[in-house]
Protein backbone atom coordinates (compact mmCIF):
# COMPACT_ATOMS: atom_id res chain seq x y z
CA UNK A 1 0.00 0.00 0.00
CA UNK A 2 1.72 3.60 -0.68
CA UNK A 3 0.61 6.52 0.85
CA UNK A 4 1.48 9.16 -1.76
CA UNK A 5 0.42 12.89 -1.15
CA UNK A 6 -3.72 13.33 -2.43
CA UNK A 7 -4.17 16.02 -5.22
CA UNK A 8 -7.41 17.39 -5.06
CA UNK A 9 -8.28 15.50 -8.63
CA UNK A 10 -7.73 12.10 -6.46
CA UNK A 11 -9.49 13.56 -3.52
CA UNK A 12 -12.41 14.14 -5.65
CA UNK A 13 -12.38 10.97 -6.99
CA UNK A 14 -12.43 9.09 -4.05
CA UNK A 15 -14.89 11.75 -2.06
CA UNK A 16 -17.44 10.90 -5.16
CA UNK A 17 -16.53 6.86 -5.36
CA UNK A 18 -17.14 6.26 -1.32
CA UNK A 19 -20.36 8.99 -1.30
CA UNK A 20 -23.34 6.77 -0.80
CA UNK A 21 -21.90 3.99 -2.14
CA UNK A 22 -19.85 2.33 0.52
CA UNK A 23 -22.77 0.05 2.69
CA UNK A 24 -21.10 0.27 6.26
CA UNK A 25 -23.39 -2.74 7.49
CA UNK A 26 -21.23 -4.96 5.79
CA UNK A 27 -19.19 -5.45 8.96
CA UNK A 28 -22.61 -5.50 11.43
CA UNK A 29 -22.55 -9.28 11.54
CA UNK A 30 -18.99 -9.82 12.43
CA UNK A 31 -19.03 -6.97 14.84
CA UNK A 32 -22.59 -8.15 16.94
CA UNK A 33 -20.48 -11.57 16.97
CA UNK A 34 -17.66 -9.79 18.68
CA UNK A 35 -19.24 -7.78 21.10
CA UNK A 36 -21.39 -10.72 22.43
CA UNK A 37 -17.46 -11.79 23.65
CA UNK A 38 -16.30 -8.56 25.02
CA UNK A 39 -17.60 -6.19 27.58
CA UNK A 40 -19.42 -3.18 25.69
CA UNK A 41 -17.69 -0.39 24.24
CA UNK A 42 -17.14 2.59 26.26
CA UNK A 43 -20.81 4.79 26.05
CA UNK A 44 -21.27 5.12 22.60
CA UNK A 45 -24.53 6.31 21.73
CA UNK A 46 -27.17 4.20 20.83
CA UNK A 47 -28.13 3.98 17.24
CA UNK A 48 -31.30 6.70 16.74
CA UNK A 49 -31.03 7.29 20.52
CA UNK A 50 -30.49 10.57 22.69
CA UNK A 51 -26.92 10.03 24.26
CA UNK A 52 -24.77 12.92 24.54
CA UNK A 53 -22.61 13.65 21.93
CA UNK A 54 -18.33 13.13 22.30
CA UNK A 55 -17.25 15.35 24.98
CA UNK A 56 -13.43 17.20 23.98
CA UNK A 57 -12.14 14.50 26.43
CA UNK A 58 -13.13 11.46 23.60
CA UNK A 59 -12.73 13.50 20.57
CA UNK A 60 -10.63 10.82 19.78
CA UNK A 61 -11.28 7.13 19.59
CA UNK A 62 -9.17 3.94 18.49
CA UNK A 63 -11.51 1.85 15.99
CA UNK A 64 -11.29 -1.77 15.38
CA UNK A 65 -13.59 -4.55 12.74
CA UNK A 66 -15.23 -5.38 16.42
CA UNK A 67 -16.31 -1.70 17.65
CA UNK A 68 -16.77 -0.44 14.02
CA UNK A 69 -20.64 -0.57 14.10
CA UNK A 70 -21.42 1.20 17.49
CA UNK A 71 -18.44 3.88 17.13
CA UNK A 72 -18.33 4.80 13.84
CA UNK A 73 -21.99 3.57 12.24
CA UNK A 74 -24.17 4.22 14.98
CA UNK A 75 -22.35 7.43 16.60
CA UNK A 76 -22.59 8.79 13.24
CA UNK A 77 -26.37 9.27 13.59
CA UNK A 78 -25.84 11.63 15.97
CA UNK A 79 -22.43 13.49 15.12
CA UNK A 80 -20.40 13.88 12.47
CA UNK A 81 -17.18 10.93 12.70
CA UNK A 82 -14.29 11.53 10.35
CA UNK A 83 -12.38 8.08 10.42
CA UNK A 84 -8.73 8.14 9.66
CA UNK A 85 -7.27 5.13 8.03
CA UNK A 86 -3.40 5.03 9.25
CA UNK A 87 -0.78 2.84 9.21
CA UNK A 88 2.16 2.67 11.95
CA UNK A 89 4.69 2.34 8.48
CA UNK A 90 3.52 5.26 6.85
CA UNK A 91 5.43 9.11 7.08
CA UNK A 92 2.45 10.91 6.19
CA UNK A 93 0.14 9.54 8.82
CA UNK A 94 2.38 10.42 11.48
CA UNK A 95 2.41 14.66 9.95
CA UNK A 96 -1.46 14.53 9.16
CA UNK A 97 -2.68 12.41 12.74
CA UNK A 98 -2.04 15.13 15.02
CA UNK A 99 -3.52 17.50 13.54
CA UNK A 100 -6.79 15.55 13.48
CA UNK A 101 -6.57 15.02 16.96
CA UNK A 102 -5.73 18.31 17.76
CA UNK A 103 -8.75 19.66 16.03
CA UNK A 104 -11.21 17.29 17.08
CA UNK A 105 -10.23 17.99 20.46
CA UNK A 106 -10.89 21.55 19.54
CA UNK A 107 -14.28 21.04 18.35
CA UNK A 108 -15.69 21.09 21.51
CA UNK A 109 -17.60 17.52 20.70
CA UNK A 110 -19.03 18.97 17.68
CA UNK A 111 -17.17 15.79 15.31
CA UNK A 112 -15.00 12.89 16.66
CA UNK A 113 -12.32 11.28 15.10
CA UNK A 114 -12.30 7.76 15.04
CA UNK A 115 -8.69 6.32 13.93
CA UNK A 116 -8.33 2.81 12.14
CA UNK A 117 -5.23 0.78 12.25
CA UNK A 118 -5.61 -0.52 8.35
CA UNK A 119 -2.64 -3.27 9.55
CA UNK A 120 -4.49 -4.60 12.23
CA UNK A 121 -7.91 -4.00 10.11
CA UNK A 122 -7.27 -4.75 6.77
CA UNK A 123 -11.10 -5.80 6.56
CA UNK A 124 -12.19 -1.74 6.97
CA UNK A 125 -9.82 -0.86 4.44
CA UNK A 126 -10.74 -3.19 2.23
CA UNK A 127 -14.90 -2.18 2.51
CA UNK A 128 -13.41 1.58 1.94
CA UNK A 129 -11.75 0.12 -1.48
CA UNK A 130 -8.54 2.47 0.24
CA UNK A 131 -5.60 1.91 -1.68
CA UNK A 132 -3.31 4.40 -0.11
CA UNK A 133 -2.98 5.77 3.14
CA UNK A 134 -3.45 8.23 4.37
CA UNK A 135 -7.23 8.27 3.95
CA UNK A 136 -10.23 10.16 5.40
CA UNK A 137 -13.52 9.70 5.45
CA UNK A 138 -16.37 11.69 6.91
CA UNK A 139 -19.10 9.24 8.21
CA UNK A 140 -22.64 10.89 8.54
CA UNK A 141 -26.04 9.53 8.80
CA UNK A 142 -24.52 5.71 8.62
CA UNK A 143 -22.80 6.80 5.12
CA UNK A 144 -19.83 8.37 3.77
CA UNK A 145 -19.85 11.80 2.90
CA UNK A 146 -16.45 12.90 1.72
CA UNK A 147 -12.96 11.76 1.50
CA UNK A 148 -9.52 12.67 0.74
CA UNK A 149 -5.92 11.24 0.38
CA UNK A 150 -2.91 12.26 1.69
CA UNK A 151 -1.28 14.41 4.42
CA UNK A 152 -2.99 17.99 3.62
CA UNK A 153 -2.03 20.89 5.04
CA UNK A 154 -4.02 21.77 8.49
CA UNK A 155 -5.68 25.21 6.43
CA UNK A 156 -7.14 22.81 4.36
CA UNK A 157 -8.25 20.34 6.93
CA UNK A 158 -10.13 23.17 8.64
CA UNK A 159 -11.76 24.50 5.36
CA UNK A 160 -12.67 21.06 4.77
CA UNK A 161 -14.37 20.31 8.34
CA UNK A 162 -15.99 23.53 8.74
CA UNK A 163 -17.40 22.73 5.09
CA UNK A 164 -19.50 19.53 6.07
CA UNK A 165 -20.49 20.73 9.58
CA UNK A 166 -22.14 23.88 7.70
CA UNK A 167 -23.47 21.41 5.40
CA UNK A 168 -24.68 18.91 8.47
CA UNK A 169 -25.65 20.95 11.37
CA UNK A 170 -29.33 20.65 10.39
CA UNK A 171 -29.27 17.51 9.98
CA UNK A 172 -27.11 15.83 13.16
CA UNK A 173 -28.35 16.76 16.54
CA UNK A 174 -25.00 16.73 18.05
CA UNK A 175 -23.50 19.00 15.72
CA UNK A 176 -25.44 22.21 16.51
CA UNK A 177 -25.80 20.39 20.57
CA UNK A 178 -22.00 20.41 20.94
CA UNK A 179 -21.65 24.28 20.58
CA UNK A 180 -24.52 25.69 18.75
CA UNK A 181 -22.09 26.28 16.27
CA UNK A 182 -18.92 24.87 15.24
CA UNK A 183 -16.33 27.31 17.27
CA UNK A 184 -14.85 29.45 15.38
CA UNK A 185 -10.89 29.25 14.36
CA UNK A 186 -9.14 31.71 16.44
CA UNK A 187 -6.27 33.56 15.36
CA UNK A 188 -2.56 31.18 16.17
CA UNK A 189 -0.58 34.68 17.51
CA UNK A 190 2.52 32.71 16.71
CA UNK A 191 1.32 33.09 12.80
CA UNK A 192 0.04 36.65 13.73
CA UNK A 193 3.78 37.36 14.57
CA UNK A 194 4.93 36.09 11.36
CA UNK A 195 2.82 37.62 8.49
CA UNK A 196 2.77 41.18 10.89
CA UNK A 197 6.72 41.33 10.23
CA UNK A 198 6.25 39.94 6.74
CA UNK A 199 3.56 42.71 5.46
CA UNK A 200 6.17 45.07 6.98
CA UNK A 201 9.09 43.70 4.56
CA UNK A 202 10.61 42.73 7.72
CA UNK A 203 11.70 39.45 6.08
CA UNK A 204 14.38 38.28 9.37
CA UNK A 205 11.83 38.62 11.67
CA UNK A 206 9.21 36.90 9.53
CA UNK A 207 11.14 33.94 8.60
CA UNK A 208 12.87 33.73 12.67
CA UNK A 209 8.79 33.22 13.72
CA UNK A 210 7.99 30.77 11.16
CA UNK A 211 11.14 29.20 12.68
CA UNK A 212 10.18 29.03 15.92
CA UNK A 213 7.08 27.34 15.05
CA UNK A 214 8.63 24.47 13.23
CA UNK A 215 11.49 24.07 16.09
CA UNK A 216 8.14 23.74 18.24
CA UNK A 217 6.27 21.32 15.88
CA UNK A 218 8.36 20.27 12.90
CA UNK A 219 5.69 18.88 10.60
CA UNK A 220 3.40 21.91 10.65
CA UNK A 221 2.77 22.22 6.82
CA UNK A 222 1.51 25.91 7.07
CA UNK A 223 4.40 26.99 8.43
CA UNK A 224 6.57 24.99 6.35
CA UNK A 225 5.25 26.18 3.20
CA UNK A 226 5.11 30.17 4.72
CA UNK A 227 8.71 29.85 5.49
CA UNK A 228 9.62 28.38 1.70
CA UNK A 229 7.59 31.96 0.38
CA UNK A 230 9.30 34.46 2.88
CA UNK A 231 12.53 33.17 1.69
CA UNK A 232 11.93 33.62 -1.58
CA UNK A 233 10.03 36.40 -1.20
CA UNK A 234 12.95 38.20 0.24
CA UNK A 235 15.55 36.66 -2.08
CA UNK A 236 13.92 37.55 -5.42
CA UNK A 237 13.20 41.17 -3.43
CA UNK A 238 16.97 41.84 -4.49
CA UNK A 239 17.34 40.76 -7.64
CA UNK A 240 17.61 43.45 -9.99
CA UNK A 241 15.68 43.54 -13.12
CA UNK A 242 18.42 43.88 -15.20
CA UNK A 243 19.74 40.14 -14.51
CA UNK A 244 17.28 39.24 -17.29
CA UNK A 245 18.87 40.87 -19.82
CA UNK A 246 22.51 39.70 -18.51
CA UNK A 247 21.28 36.12 -17.90
CA UNK A 248 20.33 35.97 -21.84
CA UNK A 249 23.25 37.99 -22.73
CA UNK A 250 26.14 35.04 -21.15
CA UNK A 251 23.87 31.81 -20.48
CA UNK A 252 27.20 30.82 -18.73
CA UNK A 253 26.70 33.25 -16.10
CA UNK A 254 24.96 31.11 -13.52
CA UNK A 255 24.41 33.49 -10.86
CA UNK A 256 22.58 35.74 -14.23
CA UNK A 257 20.51 32.64 -14.91
CA UNK A 258 19.62 32.04 -10.88
CA UNK A 259 18.67 35.42 -10.43
CA UNK A 260 17.10 36.21 -13.85
CA UNK A 261 14.38 32.99 -13.01
CA UNK A 262 13.72 34.46 -9.34
CA UNK A 263 13.12 37.91 -11.35
CA UNK A 264 10.77 35.64 -13.72
CA UNK A 265 8.83 33.59 -11.00
CA UNK A 266 8.33 37.01 -9.35
CA UNK A 267 6.49 38.56 -11.76
CA UNK A 268 4.55 35.31 -12.26
CA UNK A 269 6.23 34.22 -15.67
CA UNK A 270 6.45 30.52 -14.13
CA UNK A 271 6.92 28.93 -17.51
CA UNK A 272 9.61 30.84 -18.51
CA UNK A 273 11.40 30.51 -15.15
CA UNK A 274 10.97 26.92 -15.16
CA UNK A 275 11.95 26.42 -18.63
CA UNK A 276 15.21 28.70 -18.40
CA UNK A 277 16.61 26.52 -15.31
CA UNK A 278 15.99 23.62 -16.80
CA UNK A 279 17.76 24.47 -20.25
CA UNK A 280 20.87 25.46 -17.99
CA UNK A 281 20.34 22.00 -16.36
CA UNK A 282 20.77 20.23 -20.19
CA UNK A 283 24.10 22.34 -20.45
CA UNK A 284 25.61 22.23 -17.24
CA UNK A 285 27.86 19.28 -15.08
CA UNK A 286 28.76 18.52 -12.05
CA UNK A 287 28.25 20.71 -9.08
CA UNK A 288 26.76 23.27 -11.66
CA UNK A 289 24.41 21.44 -12.51
CA UNK A 290 23.02 20.90 -8.98
CA UNK A 291 23.50 23.91 -8.19
CA UNK A 292 21.32 24.56 -10.82
CA UNK A 293 18.56 22.11 -10.20
CA UNK A 294 18.28 22.51 -6.15
CA UNK A 295 17.27 25.83 -7.40
CA UNK A 296 15.06 25.06 -9.00
CA UNK A 297 13.31 21.92 -6.92
CA UNK A 298 13.09 25.23 -4.40
CA UNK A 299 11.06 26.99 -6.65
CA UNK A 300 8.84 23.83 -7.30
CA UNK A 301 7.67 24.17 -3.37
CA UNK A 302 6.79 27.67 -3.60
CA UNK A 303 3.74 25.95 -5.98
CA UNK A 304 1.22 23.25 -4.85
CA UNK A 305 2.99 19.81 -6.04
CA UNK A 306 -0.04 19.04 -8.14
CA UNK A 307 -0.19 22.39 -10.09
CA UNK A 308 0.10 21.43 -13.39
CA UNK A 309 3.28 23.56 -14.33
CA UNK A 310 5.21 22.51 -11.58
CA UNK A 311 4.34 18.61 -12.91
CA UNK A 312 5.41 19.41 -16.35
CA UNK A 313 8.51 21.25 -15.48
CA UNK A 314 9.65 18.08 -13.25
CA UNK A 315 8.53 16.04 -16.06
CA UNK A 316 11.80 18.24 -18.17
CA UNK A 317 13.84 18.52 -15.77
CA UNK A 318 13.97 14.34 -15.32
CA UNK A 319 14.48 14.37 -19.14
CA UNK A 320 16.96 16.99 -18.75
CA UNK A 321 18.90 15.24 -15.94
CA UNK A 322 18.67 11.38 -17.29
Amino acid sequence: MTHPRGSAAKSAALSAALSGAVDLSALKARADASRQQRPAPSAPPPAGGDGPPASSGDAVIEVSEATFQADVVERSLKQLVVVDLWAEWCGPCKQLSPVLERLAAESGGAWVLAKVDVDANPRIAQLFGVQSIPTIVAIAGGQPVDAFSGALPEPQIREWIKSLLDALKDKLPGISDAAGEPAEETEDPRFTEAEDAFERGDFAAAKAAYQRILDAEPANEQAKAALVQVTFAERSAQVDPSAVARADADPKDLDAQLAAADFELSQMQVDEAFNRLIDVVRRTAGDDRNRVREHLVGLFELFDASDERVLKARRNLASALF
